[in-house]
């Protein structure tokens, strides 16, 4: 997982309330776990203007225009502007992979559905809570000021815009940790290797029957 540090980007909003993991990847796109390949698809439904399956030819699908991620305005944006209980539904962690693999690196949103929220963190998106009304702030200024841009600094848990403000954001100290040197739980787990490797090699001499 690759280490998360400060930068700045455009932000696209997504002015929905409620959307769910279904809607962030279709059910019919989830033929892979490599994590990868499924930007392509990320909010299939909303989009396209036609029906999407896997394989098509994306060049001949129809785009639909006013669409805030098709908007040329908001292109190569890496932080989602979102409306309340993000990610609910069901648990499909390829939702998230969606969003990374689209080039999403931040979301914001006044609330979260949990395990959708749990996903981000293990697969390096940054999921930032934001009240309401600075939410809504938000989605002002980025409507009404093309070229919009957000700049997050996990570090200092801090968010400024292009426009002047600086929102403080929380976050758990050990996800917080864990996004900046890149650590998803196999990375965890390798960390500890000297020390696993130590204590198999302790069990094959007192127990060697087990590793027969």
């Amino acid at each position: 997982m690759k280490a998360f540090q400060a930068f700045q980007s455009l932000a696209v909003p997504l002015d929905r309330a409620n959307v769910d993991t279904d809607a962030l990847l279709p059910k019919q796109f989830m033929k892979s776990i490599a994590r990868t390949g499924f930007g392509d698809n990320l909010l299939d439904q909303w989009r396209y203007l036609d029906a999407g399956e896997p394989g098509q030819d994306l060049s001949k699908r129809v785009p639909n225009p006013k669409f805030s991620l098709n908007q040329a305005r908001y292109k190569g944006a890496q932080i989602l502007i979102a409306r309340e209980n993000f990610g609910c539904g069901s648990s499909r962690e390829h939702a998230v992979w969606a969003l990374t693999d689209f080039g999403i690196r931040v979301v914001l949103a006044p609330s979260f559905a949990d395990i959708f929220f749990n996903n981000c963190f293990k697969n390096g998106l940054l999921p930032i809570v934001l009240s309401t009304d600075l939410m809504e702030q938000l989605f002002n200024e980025v409507e009404y000021n093309p070229g919009y841009t957000l700049g997050v600094d996990l570090e200092r848990q801090t968010i400024s815009s292009s426009t002047g403000m600086s929102i403080p954001f929380e976050i758990d100290a050990t996800r917080k940790e864990r996004l900046m040197k890149g650590l998803d739980d196999i990375g965890i787990t390798l960390a500890k290797k000297e020390l696993i490797l130590a204590y198999e090699a302790r069990e094959r001499e007192r127990s060697p029957w087990l590793f027969n």
